[in-house]
């Protein structure tokens, strides 16, 4: 099965799509093919949604097993939809695109610096976790710097020595450089993942896919 997709075109699947372990959120014009691509290889339900009325759910949306994270400006139908799936805590306040200025699993999220510590301490309780402020590679969007499961953490390749020794002291999972869609440092603009497998954007090299799979742990 292909490691590699698109979405209708644009090789920045993580922008468009939030995955977790049991399901998986895609926008409401996704094509029948990426949604059914989504489902067979990471062992999700796919649901289709918006989120404050715009396909780019990954932008929006964050978390773990325990809870989710999602923008304020979600309407009423969409933070029902979400609750169907999970506890769900709102982000009211400018800063709230929880898929780029989060990035969590079920040890530990990460979020931007800027953030105000009282809503870092509400997201660590939604989340079950410990939460760092930290920035990656000195990029402060962490959502879109890396990718982490319960297997491993994909950082982007300009991380640096002190953002590499603060991670370790929150995980002992393994954390690997990588880089998706030929070169690209926003790792968590072009891969989806979970315990179960991943999917990467379509640009994406084989050299590239061997080092998600070193991290992750799937080879």
């Amino acid at each position: 099965m292909n490691e590699t997709i698109d979405f209708a075109g644009d090789e920045n699947i993580g922008v468009y799509t939030r995955v977790f372990e049991d399901v998986a959120f895609v926008p409401l014009d996704a094509p029948e093919e990426y949604v059914s691509t989504v489902e067979k290889r990471l062992g999700v339900e796919v649901v289709p949604t918006t989120i404050q009325g715009s396909s780019i759910i990954g932008s929006l949306l964050v978390g773990n097993s325990h809870g989710m994270i999602a923008s304020g400006l979600a309407t009423r139908e969409e933070s029902d939809l979400l609750r169907r799936y999970g506890e769900v805590l709102f982000l009211n306040r400018t800063m709230n695109a929880a898929g780029n200025i989060i990035l969590a699993n079920d040890e530990f999220a990460i979020v931007h610096p800027a953030l105000p510590e009282r809503y870092a301490e509400k997201i660590s309780l939604a989340l079950d976790v410990p939460v760092i402020m930290m920035t990656i590679g000195n990029i402060p969007t962490v959502g879109m710097a890396a990718s982490a499961t319960g297997r491993g953490i994909v950082v982007s390749p300009t991380i640096t020595d002190q953002e590499i020794e603060e991670l370790e002291n929150i995980t002992e999972l393994p954390i690997g450089t990588g880089s998706v869609n030929m070169g690209s440092h926003l790792v968590g603009t072009g891969l989806i993942a979970n315990s179960k497998s991943y999917l990467a954007g379509i640009s994406t090299s084989g050299y590239e896919l061997g080092r998600i799979e070193e991290v992750f742990g799937f080879e």
